[in-house]
């Protein structure tokens, strides 16, 4: 079993144990996805300074956490759309033109 598919599954106990998957539409697993990157983004909200990288590092999990559930409840094989959005980043974004440069692929 993949490491990704193995956190997957703990995933899926840790909410099954709880009676929790009631609670997980795509639509509030996307509101979390939203809530928990917001609070990452706090961690920044004075400054570029890491201040409290544990509690960083506890944001990043909850976001992935509730990435992964959404993948699961959506069939989405999160690391063949993330290969295919290279793919399409790739062309958006030619080497040439973007090289260097922070524009959106329309400015370039």
């Amino acid at each position: 079993m993949s490491e990704l598919k193995s956190v997957l599954a703990e995933l899926i106990k840790f909410r099954d144990e709880r009676s929790w998957g009631q609670f997980h539409t795509p639509e509030n697993l996307t509101k979390s996805i939203i809530i928990e990157a917001s609070e990452l983004l706090e961690n920044f909200q004075w400054g570029p300074d890491i201040d409290d990288l544990s509690n960083i590092k506890d944001e990043v999990a909850d976001v992935f956490s509730y990435l992964l559930l959404l993948c699961d409840r959506l069939d989405i094989d999160i690391i063949e759309e993330t290969k295919r959005k290279i793919k399409v980043n790739c062309d958006k974004y030619p080497i040439e033109k973007a090289y260097g440069i922070s524009k959106k692929y329309n400015k370039l």
